[in-house]
């Protein structure tokens, strides 16, 4: 895995012998060698300025959910919640100076049973209907969220009557759609009507959904702020262990001196905790895990075609992730924590959704470019034994070819470390063509 500092900045002598030394590496040992480029500091200095501690900045693109109201959203699954950030939890300037965290409902959030896994094999002729219906019923919800939040006050009979029983009558109709859809093609479903009621359970404010304990409070949107990350990941054991490590000179086997191993001679600005580019992070890695316990995840069922702004539905199952960190990017918690173990010696953190546009089958997309769609995922589960978790994706606005990745992620969004070189990272990605 690339470590996420630059190599210090060498004198004009300096690089030139470094360039001559490769050069007579390639020569002698006709290898394949990779030079990083190191561009000038002076053009490197550009970008804006740290915020200072609370002041409320406009977001990256794509930061908030397609309905444009909040950066994070909940749905019910299997149990639990699952909370997914969008653009990593960055919010609109309007919620920051409201001071709200972006998830709906303050204290309480409407809880559905999961539809998606109580479904059985849908046929491939129903699916497209069926990610429609699914894709309605976490719309259902938000909306009934939202009211909750700007209506709850008003006492259980009013949630009851106004938000619960209404919502009720709409997902039974959907769950009647879903039932129809699959019924034509294939075995008729049991049980759906049993899913349509819903209740309100207390969420333990914007920090709560964690079930691990230690992981309240600083995982979730409001650990994210600058200095929150740092503070917080020093617990559990230290992610900090060994400072970054401050040997400098040669690593024992590595075969070639060490050029850095921190950002104390860099000519880059000191990384701050947010999405800025050109910057040194000093952050230590933290914690790697034994090869048994690093994390692995796969999409385990996506569709192979969707139409136009047509919702979908991934499945992802992890195994050995913890996903009960996760310090939001937007509000300077970008790779501000190290890395941190449980007390099994399972990676604490949460995994990343995105599907982008490929404009060519043959040449690599530019990095760049904002996906068409982004969300970032933890509710508090994973573990040593493998379990899923549906990710909603309410539709791709052009037609070609999207390419869908899911990828883990430490507490501060970092791919999380293997012990060995040789190991895959937990990452995965399928193809879908969009109609």
């Amino acid at each position: 895995m690339r470590r996420s500092t630059r190599a210090r900045r060498p004198s004009g002598n300096a690089r030139s012998k470094r360039l001559l030394a490769v050069v007579g590496t390639l020569v002698v040992f006709g290898g394949v060698v990779a030079v990083t480029q190191i561009s000038s500091a002076q053009d490197r200095r550009t970008n804006k300025p740290r915020p200072a501690a609370g002041q409320c900045v406009e977001p990256s693109p794509g930061a908030t959910a397609p309905s444009g109201n909040g950066s994070t959203t909940r749905t019910w699954q299997n149990g639990r919640w699952v909370r997914n950030h969008w653009g990593d939890g960055q919010q609109s300037v309007p919620e920051c100076e409201d001071g709200k965290d972006g998830t709906v409902g303050t204290g309480s959030a409407v809880a559905c049973p999961d539809v998606a896994s109580k479904l059985p094999q849908v046929p491939e002729r129903a699916r497209a209907e069926v990610d429609r219906n699914l894709a309605q019923l976490t719309t259902q919800i938000a909306e009934a969220d939202r009211r909750l939040a700007a209506e709850g006050n008003k006492g259980e009979a009013f949630i009851r009557t106004a938000i619960l029983q209404p919502l009720a009558g709409k997902r039974r109709a959907v769950l009647d759609r879903i039932t129809t859809a699959i019924d034509r093609v294939g075995p008729r479903p049991q049980g759906l009507a049993q899913l349509a009621e819903c209740q309100v359970q207390p969420t333990g404010g914007s920090s709560g959904g964690g079930n691990n304990g230690g992981s309240t409070g600083g995982g979730n949107t409001g650990g994210g702020n600058t200095g929150g990350g740092t503070g917080n990941g020093g617990n559990n054991g230290g992610g900090n262990n060994n400072g970054g490590g401050n040997n400098g000179g040669n690593a024992p086997g590595a075969g070639l001196g060490v050029l850095a191993n921190n950002c104390d001679e860099s000519q880059l600005q000191a990384h701050d905790g947010f999405q800025n580019g050109n910057r040194c992070v000093s952050t230590a890695f933290g914690e790697v895990g034994a090869a048994a316990n690093n994390p692995s995840l796969l999409i385990t069922q996506f569709p192979q075609q969707v139409g136009r702004n047509q919702p979908f539905t991934l499945r992802v199952s992890t195994r050995n992730l913890v996903r009960d960190r996760f310090l939001a990017a937007g509000q300077g918690g970008y790779y501000v924590e190290s890395s941190l173990l449980n007390a099994q010696g399972l990676v604490r953190g949460h995994f990343h959704t995105a599907c982008r546009m490929l404009d060519s089958l043959t040449t690599p997309p530019e990095p760049q470019e904002v996906p068409a769609f982004f969300v970032a995922t933890e509710d508090g589960r994973g573990g040593t034994e493998p379990d899923e978790v549906t990710i909603q994706i309410p539709g791709l606005p052009e037609s070609g070819t999207a390419q869908c990745s899911v990828w883990a992620g430490d507490g501060s969004h970092r791919l999380p470390m293997m012990e060995r070189a040789n190991q895959t990272p937990a990452f995965d990605s399928v193809r879908v063509t969009v109609n």
